[in-house]
């Protein structure tokens, strides 16, 4: 299993990142999956969108957009056959229910999780990209807020994650110039006080997963 979960965006060590991949291309495409960012206005969520594909861009990628919206409540294999052809998949920040629901609709989360499994691709994102890995998602309403998947899509939200971390990832830590630093402040330490299990990232930290191996940079 191989996974680059960042704070925030592609955080200070990229480069951790692509040393995950088995480049025999000089470019190589990567999925891009920005439906945490479904439930806002068209022109924030295009803009938002940009941000990250730019940001990968410079970084030697081809960014290529998989909305899992075009997958809702279709056979898993369309999204199956979509994302396996990828040797990296990056998962956007936003929110993480609507996230959340974007990939039980699409079929995408058993999917991904299998192909994540099996090590057929690597997993990356941030923020709610790497919330969304938990065993379940109770205490981030504190931070997203789960009326937004009716915004989104028309449907109440879920509280189960994907499961395949043992922990809850909460970023943002000790984060001054991020606005939610002080919400999961709080939420990290609700956590410790009800004995979840979790890892925090301060904005720049990025939690690197390759195979047994798990270190924070």
């Amino acid at each position: 299993m191989r996974m680059y979960l960042s704070s925030f965006r592609t955080g200070d060590h990229p480069g951790r990142m692509l040393a995950l991949l088995d480049r025999r291309v000089a470019t190589v495409d990567v999925a891009v999956i920005a439906n945490a960012i479904d439930a806002l206005p068209g022109h924030e969520r295009r803009a938002a969108l940009q941000r990250e594909l730019d940001a990968l861009a410079e970084l030697g990628l081809n960014p290529v957009v998989v909305d899992l919206r075009e997958f809702f409540d279709r056979p898993a294999g369309r999204v199956a056959a979509a994302l396996s052809r990828f040797p990296l998949v990056w998962v956007r920040g936003g929110n993480v229910f609507v996230l959340r629901q974007a990939l039980a609709r699409s079929g995408a989360d058993g999917i991904l999780a299998d192909l994540v499994r099996r090590d057929v691709l690597v997993y990356a994102g941030y923020s709610a990209g790497a919330c969304v890995l938990a065993p379940e998602l109770r205490g981030l309403e504190e931070c997203d807020d789960p009326k937004a998947v009716e915004v989104a899509y028309g449907d109440r939200a879920r509280w189960d994650g994907l499961a395949l971390l043992d922990y809850a990832v909460v970023p943002h830590i000790d984060s001054p110039g991020h606005p939610e630093t002080e919400i999961l402040g709080r939420v990290a330490d609700r956590y410790r006080a009800e004995g979840v299990a979790h890892r925090v990232l301060r904005d720049g930290e990025a939690l690197v997963i390759d195979g047994g191996v798990t270190r924070v940079h």
